[in-house]
């Protein structure tokens, strides 16, 4: 199951995980047309894909989701929670309701998505959440107050699941891009100045690619890493390591 998985990087991650053999819930809350195509150009290439409408910060539409997912595949195991937003407001520049929107998208939604889908992950028998953060949710930024709150808040959310559900053969770990062109990024990097800021920021000497997280999180989905729980996967080209 993937949250925002209608485009950028939830779209990719989907197209990867269906390339090995999963079943897959693509969720999202208004780009419907969108996630219709994605659920269809999966199924024509002989994979399992759902498209499902949610609002991530509503609690009993998240058990719907669940539900249906469930219902269609028989079991959830794997869970992407990569729906966001990205504001770049400074502290005094963010006010009180702009603070709430960031917060309930990029931090309430993942703990309902992760409270919802644990008892059925027990049942499954055990499982992998993985929580899409950012680099702003370890280093500072001075650009953004609300979105790097929100993407910490997330980092450690991840550890508090893992820590609390390993007995169930549940893991839970955080991956944190840097800059990755998207759609939710296509502004910023649509200005020359910007664009080569980032990339003056990026040791590696390119911007990165969804394709780049999207491997990232195949491995986390996979058995291949059943011993990596609360952990922490930065995919931002050297960004943090500076």
């Amino acid at each position: 199951m993937i949250t925002g998985g209608s485009r950028g990087l939830g779209r990719r991650i989907a197209e990867a995980l269906g390339r090995e053999g999963c079943a897959i819930s693509i969720c999202a809350r208004d780009e419907e047309d969108e996630g219709r195509q994605v659920e269809a150009e999966i199924n024509e290439q002989g994979g399992e894909c759902l498209f499902l409408r949610l609002d991530v910060t509503s609690e009993a539409n998240w058990q719907d989701v669940v539900a249906a997912t469930v219902e269609r595949f028989g079991k959830l195991d794997i869970l992407v929670n990569n729906a966001g937003i990205y504001r770049t407001e400074t502290v005094e520049e963010t006010s009180e309701e702009l603070w709430d929107l960031v917060m309930d998208i990029n931090g309430k939604g993942v703990f309902l998505g992760t409270k919802a889908a644990i008892p059925e992950m027990r049942k499954a028998g055990g499982g992998s959440i993985i929580n899409i953060s950012s680099v702003a949710g370890l280093v500072g930024s001075e650009m953004s107050a609300a979105y790097g709150s929100s993407k910490g808040a997330v980092r450690i959310f991840t550890k508090a699941t893992a820590i609390q559900y390993a007995g169930d053969k549940i893991r839970a770990n955080s991956i944190h891009p840097g800059i990755i062109e998207t759609p939710m990024t296509a502004h910023m990097l649509a200005d020359a100045e910007q664009y080569q800021y980032r990339l003056g920021r990026t040791p590696i000497g390119r911007i990165g690619r969804p394709e780049d997280v999207a491997f990232g999180a195949l491995y986390l989905a996979s058995d291949e890493s059943s011993f990596v729980t609360g952990s922490e996967l930065v995919i931002d080209g050297g960004r943090t390591a500076m």
